[in-house]
This record gives structure tokens, sequence and C-alpha cells, in this order.
């Protein structure tokens, strides 16, 4: 579903990305771990064309990603759900308007379609009473399901998530790693980027350790995770255990 092949990435003097090759199967969960400043959110953001690669290419679903225009680059979005660290929701709409928005405006697709789409969504991410109340009332836990909820509504090939609980209170981040779980289970093609080794060690089918702009590492989570093979994926590891 996902092949990155050969990415590099700079901005200005650093070289963030150093030639990255990765290939994510349909329906697979691929765990991104890396120390800070390793380039894990770059990565992500290439596959979207959020950032443009320097060299190298990313295909999601045998299709090249970028080098077509910016309609065709917007149009490729919609099919790669974007769950950010911050929620990233508009404050001036309520719940059900924040996941009706895309759909309606890029995917023109019926209101009433739309509509069942979202009450389906809300019920998934267990926030069907809080259609019609607005960002601000949430809790963190509350805005990252609604973001997750939104990143699904456009039926996306792939969802890729950047760190989604490290601006939540610890006690929050359970109910949106519920929502992640539940995900991986059905099937949904995910990249994550995390810290989160719980999860990484349940849901995830590969585990790439990204360092210095270098994959590392990858496997399965019991070899990378339990049993890593390089210097560099030991220490982290034993940092974050």
């Amino acid at each position: 579903m996902i092949e990155i092949d050969g990415v590099h990435k700079s901005f200005g003097a650093l070289h963030v990305l150093r030639g990255v090759s990765l290939k994510v199967a349909t329906g697979e969960v691929a765990v991104v771990l890396g120390p800070s400043g390793s380039g894990k959110s770059t990565l992500l953001r290439t596959i979207n064309h959020l950032e443009r690669p320097d060299a190298g290419t990313v295909h999601v679903d045998g299709r090249l990603i970028g080098h077509r225009g910016e309609r065709e680059i917007l149009r490729q979005r919609t099919e790669i759900g974007f769950v950010f660290q911050n929620f990233n929701l508009f404050p001036h709409l309520t719940v059900r308007e924040n996941i009706a928005e895309a759909p309606l405006s890029a995917q023109r697709r019926p209101k009433a379609e739309v509509a069942l789409a979202v009450d389906r969504l809300l019920l998934r991410v267990g926030l069907s009473d809080k259609a019609d109340a607005y960002p601000g009332t949430l809790s963190g836990g509350q805005r990252q399901r609604v973001a997750i909820a939104r990143a699904l509504a456009l039926d996306p090939k792939v969802v890729l998530f950047d760190e989604p609980t490290s601006a939540l209170d610890p006690e929050l981040v359970g109910e949106v790693l519920d929502v992640m779980r539940d995900l991986a289970r059905s099937g949904t093609t995910m990249v994550v980027v995390t810290h989160e080794i719980g999860f990484a060690r349940e849901a995830a089918d590969t585990v790439v350790f990204l360092d210095e702009g270098l994959v590392v590492e990858h496997g399965p989570p019991g070899q990378v995770i339990d049993h890593p093979q390089h210097e560099r994926t030991r220490a982290f590891i034993s940092r974050v255990l």
C-alpha cells in the first residue's frame, strides 16, 4: 500500500531524511520509533506530500505521490488520513461539522450520505453524545478521538498518526489507544509515530526504528523491541521502557 524509496529531505543545512526506504502492506500497522529529531514526523509528512522529498519517491496504492500539480496532490491527500499531535480541529465548528467538512468540501459527497457516515464514526469513537459540542468544551482525549473520526471520514486507504497521544494527560492516553487498537484489528493500513511501546508490542505488524534520518532496524515487534540487533536501538528501547 505504501512504498517509500530512497527519500531524502533537508531543511537548509539540516539533512533530516537520508535515503529512507520502507514498504507497508495493505492492512498492515507500522509503528515508527526513534528519538526526537530522528525524522519520524518528516517521514510521515512526505507520505501525504505535506513535505516534498528532495530525492526519492513515495507511492500509495501504486500511485506516485506529488509531481502532478497541486490539484492532483490535494485529491491524493483525500486518500490519506492524517491525525496530528495537536488535534488541528476547527474551533468554530461543532464535532459533527469538523468530521463532515472534508467529505463535503473536498469529496463533494451528498449531505445525507455524509451525515450517516458521521453518525457511524461518532459511534465508533464513542462520542455520539458530543456531536453538537465545540472542541473547546472537550477533553484532550475526546478531541483526539474527533480528529481520528475526521481522518476516517474520508474513507482513506491509509491513516497516518503523528504522536497522537503525546499532547494528552496520561489518564487520557488509554481512550485514544483503544480507538487505534480497534482500527488496527479492523484491517486499516496505519503508520503510527509514537513512543507508546505497549501499543507497538500489541498492535504493530512492523516496528521501524529511525535514527538520524536512517532506518536503523525494522521487523516484528518481538524482534525490534524485545531483541534489538543494533546498539542504537537497544539504547533507545532501554530508555523508554
